[in-house]
């Protein structure tokens, strides 16, 4: 089950970042990274967020959190994790097919590290485009991929 996370309060803001923090811990392994900001996020950046949250409950577990920033043009999907518990059960891509049909923009927009194929492989299966790779401050690759509807 989807659902809207109010992340203002602060014991939901901790199981949020309960999942970001573990998922994270995976990625950084797959990118290779040795630093890794998504895993300096602080409880407090995420009780201050205007983004929105939208969690997958696996009964009335958290196993997944997609973060959304979108104004009238632009749908950017900011985080996309999933608990490693959880990992290969669809999830990514039910959470993905939500914010697709939930938000009413042209553009969409998410980027990953390029090493993270799993990431890359969804986001391709899902007509996303690849418009741009760069290098970070902090030595790791990374990818923007956007789709655009016609609606």
């Amino acid at each position: 089950m989807i659902k809207q996370l109010y992340n203002k309060d602060p014991e939901l803001s901790k199981q949020i970042r309960i999942v970001f923090q573990a998922s994270y811990a995976v990625e950084a392994k797959l990118l290779n990274a040795i630093d890794f900001p998504p895993l300096k996020r602080n409880l407090e950046s995420y009780i201050k967020s205007d983004n929105d949250f939208y969690g997958y409950l696996d009964k009335e577990e958290l196993a997944a959190v997609i973060e959304i920033n979108t104004n009238k043009k632009v749908t950017h999907i900011q985080s996309l994790v999933v608990h490693p518990t959880f990992f290969r059960q669809g999830i990514a891509r039910k959470l993905m097919d939500f914010v697709l049909n939930h938000y009413t923009t042209k553009t969409f927009m998410v980027e990953t590290g390029v090493e993270n194929e799993p990431a890359s492989l969804l986001y391709k299966k899902m007509d996303f485009h690849e418009v741009k790779q760069w290098d970070t401050p902090f030595g790791i690759r990374k990818i923007r991929f956007e789709k655009r509807t016609n609606e």
